[in-house]
């Protein structure tokens, strides 16, 4: 155990989607890798997982990634 903890990076005005916790934080307050962000508003850090499926599904649809014969 460390003994100190170093406090994640972060700035008000900065959104992020919590992962973890299912919920939006301004100026991150959950580790890096349990978050989406930075959004430059709540609105859209409450919409990342959202954005995420919408991309997600994008590119599986992209023909330049499928791998057909």
């Amino acid at each position: 155990m460390a003994l100190f903890r170093k406090r994640t990076a972060g700035r008000p005005g900065e959104w992020y989607y919590c992962l973890k916790h299912g919920t939006v934080e301004e100026g991150p307050e959950c580790r890096a890798a349990d978050r989406f962000g930075p959004y430059g508003t709540r609105e859209e850090a409450a919409h990342a997982m959202e954005t995420a499926r919408e991309r997600n599904e994008e590119w599986r649809e992209d023909p330049r990634w499928k791998d057909e014969d």
